[in-house]
């Protein structure tokens, strides 16, 4: 007879692996972050904070703060539109717009950028349109905002189609015998219910589009003081040995980076909280 129950490990085995991920986390996460802490704060306060006044940095901040103010409400937008669209109508290509979401996941950052090269650019195929009418989007603000829109875009749909999907139609086809509108619907049905997932999904898109690097930097140009975003300037200033302020401004995304991940445990927390209770379901 073969007796089944939980296999509990040796007490070693479990210091070990305590041990291991402890020396990663460290390694690997820990100490690259209080490196930043301590070079930006080597020349103290005073030193710190005057890396601020310089014009580059304080224009990479503003430049970085409007990119997120506009892609963050727009990628939430088009984010809930997708998501309620794959989960509540049968259409064909369904699939393929699902599969078509995950490209900016698969496709490199570099690459991302290079296709919007390819489309905007002077010899692009709008290139010469745009020229005549004197509009500039690559090495301008309207590119950086473009490279980043998409490569922040899946992350609101991709945590809200599981969800939504689970939660199903029951609610939203109630409501709607009952008289509600679309839109009542929407706001005081399908909203309530997807609320965390939409904050978690919304504080990813944040994260991302103040972080990118790779797909901005090939549409910027690297304008010194027109479109160097604050991951272009951290790389500015190190490029030209000017290490302090290089991480007085690596410290204020590793700062931002460290608040994202407590909202974020705290709405996990909150989800936890309310799948327990049965209030949502995710």
């Amino acid at each position: 007879m073969i007796k089944t129950g939980i296999v509990r490990e040796p007490r070693r085995v479990k210091a070990l692996l305590l041990f291991t991920a402890g020396v990663f986390l460290s390694v690997f996460i820990i100490l690259p972050m209080v490196t930043i802490f301590r070079e930006a704060l080597k020349a103290g306060v005073a030193g710190y904070l005057k890396s601020f006044v310089d014009p580059g940095v304080a224009f990479s901040i503003r430049l970085s703060l409007l990119t997120v103010l506009i892609c963050v409400p727009v990628n939430t937008f088009f984010g809930v539109v997708l998501a309620w669209l794959v989960t509540k109508y049968e259409f064909p290509g369904k699939k393929l717009l699902i599969t078509v979401v995950e490209v900016p996941f698969s496709v490199s950052p570099v690459i991302a950028g290079l296709l919007f090269i390819f489309l905007f650019g002077s010899f692009g195929w709008f290139g010469t349109w745009l020229t005549d009418h004197n509009i500039k989007i690559v090495f301008a603000v309207p590119g950086i905002v473009l490279a980043t829109l998409f490569v922040s875009f899946p992350f609101v749909a991709r945590e809200l189609t599981p969800l939504m999907r689970e939660l199903g139609k029951d609610d939203e086809e109630a409501a709607l015998t009952l008289g509600a509108s679309g839109l009542q619907i929407f706001w005081k049905v399908t909203l309530p219910n997807i609320k965390w997932g939409l904050l978690y999904g919304i504080i990813l898109t944040n994260a991302r589009a103040m972080g990118e690097f790779g797909a901005v930097s090939v549409v910027s140009g690297l304008v010194r003081g027109v479109t160097t975003t604050m991951p272009l300037y951290i790389d500015i200033l190190y490029g030209e040995y000017m290490f302090k302020s290089a991480f007085a401004v690596a410290s204020l995304l590793t700062f931002l980076a460290v608040v994202t991940i407590i909202v974020k445990a705290v709405l996990e927390y909150a989800i936890a909280v309310q799948r327990k209770s049965g209030e949502v379901q995710i």
